[in-house]
């Protein structure tokens, strides 16, 4: 049986991640939290930003700016979006 979790993004119980998908206590928090399903939408927002802002994934300030980012998306809050990104219509 597949594990489930409360995701905190799409308010209701879901498939949960297999593992962390980040070190520490902030993984520890985001594996009870947020579905596998809420993290594969954010890993796709996160990969838009960084292609079309240009990030420096190796900066500091751009790992702060992409977990607050992160943080907002998790919680269903206004992120900043990629500007020009047209998502494919839905056949």
């Amino acid at each position: 049986m597949t594990a489930t979790v409360f995701c905190r993004k799409y308010q209701k119980e879901l498939e949960a991640l297999a593992q962390p998908p980040m070190p520490g206590p902030k993984g520890e928090e985001l594996m009870k939290t947020v579905s596998k399903q809420a993290w594969q939408a954010w890993l796709e927002h996160q990969t838009r930003l960084i292609n079309e802002k240009h990030l420096k994934v190796f900066e500091p300030q751009t790992r702060q700016y992409l977990l607050e980012q992160m943080e907002k998306f998790l919680d269903n809050q206004e992120t900043d979006q990629a500007e020009g990104y047209v998502p494919p219509e839905n056949s």
